[in-house]
């Protein structure tokens, strides 16, 4: 099989016919041999009814149903653990990654890349998405100390060796696009079309991105850790030197009663950089507890699976 197309699915009902339609239309001017992957993570709405319809109709299409909502990149990683294909496609379904890019992305590859990504010009997403994207990709960037850019995602083509790689990543923090950079390879991105969102609206609000960022800060950076250390010993010169200070005046005779909002301050101070010392430590050893039970990625609930005729 030449091509597998992989697209996590939430809360897209309303729009998988249509995604399905475009993807097939794309596809046939490249192979007759593909398969489309829907993971459906858990909608609210009726998705996975849909799926079922489309894959009784299209003969390519696998349906994956997961037994809870894992969150989009758990969704991507049981895709890629089902694709068959020599190259992967990833895309979301929300029809923002256009499916009529596929051809130039596979074109592209097809120059020597073994990963070739969608940088989406001109998003057309909303202020608030907007500014969140740029918050997110620049601190993510700053802790990780490589380079982020906010305007390439998920979408876009990449070889069975990557994909190869990537699967063999089981650790339990999944985030696509890090580990894509991480596995290497030759990769490069090409300029797309960005289509507007509609009514649908984004399905990230500010509580999953903050867990997300805080996720990936975790798993993929020991800057808080560095920082941390850092302060500690900002905050242990502090008051070396004020101890010093403090002995000077004493053999100066100048010691008068200590005053109660300077002792209350450091208390306050010395206290709080302690909580959150212990805290980082904590949510360390927190997600480190969480990877060695060795828990399933995800779990999936129903599959459909037609080969083709």
């Amino acid at each position: 099989m030449l091509l597998s197309i992989i697209s996590p699915v939430y809360q897209a009902e309303s729009l998988l016919q249509e995604l399905v339609e475009r993807i097939r239309q794309a596809v046939s001017g490249i192979t007759d041999s593909y398969e489309i992957i829907l993971v459906e993570d858990a909608s609210k709405d009726n998705s996975w009814n849909k799926i079922e319809e489309l894959a009784s109709r299209f003969p390519e299409i696998k349906g994956i149903k997961l037994s809870r909502n894992f969150g989009q990149h758990y969704a991507i990683t049981a895709g890629l653990d089902a694709a068959k294909g020599e190259w992967i496609v990833v895309m979301d379904c929300d029809l923002q990654d256009r499916p009529e890019e596929i051809p130039n992305l596979y074109q592209e590859a097809q120059k020597g890349f073994d990963v070739v990504l969608a940088k989406r010009e001109n998003r057309q997403d909303g202020f608030f998405k907007r500014l969140s994207s740029k918050v997110f990709y620049r601190t993510l960037a700053w802790l990780t100390g490589s380079k982020q850019d906010e305007s390439i995602a998920n979408f876009g083509v990449y070889h069975r060796k990557v994909v190869n790689e990537i699967i063999g990543m089981r650790e339990s923090i999944r985030y696509f696009p890090t580990m894509v950079k991480w596995v290497g390879f030759r990769q490069t991105a090409i300029p797309v079309v960005h289509a507007e969102n509609g009514d649908r609206g984004s399905t990230y609000n500010l509580k999953r991105l903050f867990n997300l960022a805080l996720d990936i800060m975790l798993a993929y950076s020991d800057k808080p850790i560095r920082l941390t250390v850092k302060l500690g010993m900002l905050v242990a010169l502090t008051g070396f030197l004020f101890a010093l200070y403090t002995l000077y005046r004493y053999l100066d005779g100048n010691i008068i009663v200590a005053g109660y909002a300077s002792l209350i301050i450091s208390l306050w101070m010395l206290t709080g950089f302690l909580l959150i010392t212990l805290g980082m430590v904590g949510l360390y050893i927190g997600k480190t507890f969480e990877g060695v039970k060795n828990r399933p990625i995800y779990i999936v609930e129903k599959r459909i699976s037609r080969d083709k005729t």
